[in-house]
């Protein structure tokens, strides 16, 4: 309350583990300009080393896409995070993709999401880069990049820091 009557506020600045393993790549990295753009949020892409999608955070899951391939999670800051396996994916309707939650469950940071078989998505010719973007772009005051290269391993380490807005 006293940060308000002297126009100091406290940002909510939330960290963003590596939702799955493998190596981070630029958004500029995959095959789709929604992506590669930044159309659908700023955030990174991982090249999966596995088939294991991990919560980045405890949160909620605000939409789980009916095919399994792509998943919103909600961060209680209100910072939704867009996970989306592989590109073109849509289109194995489900083939390969094995949720283990549902739209509105809850969860902690390490949790398994979802799994996925690389081998699946790369038979139907579908690249398996995974962008991680920021849903809510809107709500966020500044998103640094913690790691941009190189090898992450899924719940084990930041690869995002938001900091929302007031």
């Amino acid at each position: 309350m006293l940060s308000k009557l002297f126009g100091k506020t406290k940002s909510k600045t939330i960290e963003i583990l590596a939702p799955l393993s493998g190596e981070v790549l630029a958004l500029t990295a995959v095959p789709d300009e929604a992506f590669a753009g930044k159309h659908m949020g700023d955030g990174i892409a991982i090249e999966p080393s596995e088939g294991k999608i991990v919560a980045p955070f405890d949160g909620t899951v605000a939409h789980l896409i009916h095919t399994n391939h792509a998943i919103i999670v909600e961060h209680n800051s209100g910072l939704q995070l867009l996970i989306h396996i592989g590109i073109n994916t849509v289109a194995l309707n489900g083939n390969g993709f094995r949720a283990h939650v549902s739209s509105g469950d809850s969860f902690q940071a390490g949790d398994i999401l979802i799994e996925f078989d690389r081998a699946v998505i790369e038979a139907a010719g579908c690249p398996s880069i995974t962008p991680i973007v920021i849903a809510n772009e809107d709500e966020v005051k500044q998103l640094e990049h913690i790691v941009s290269s190189g090898s992450v391993t899924a719940g084990a380490e930041a690869v995002l820091r938001a900091e929302m807005n007031e």
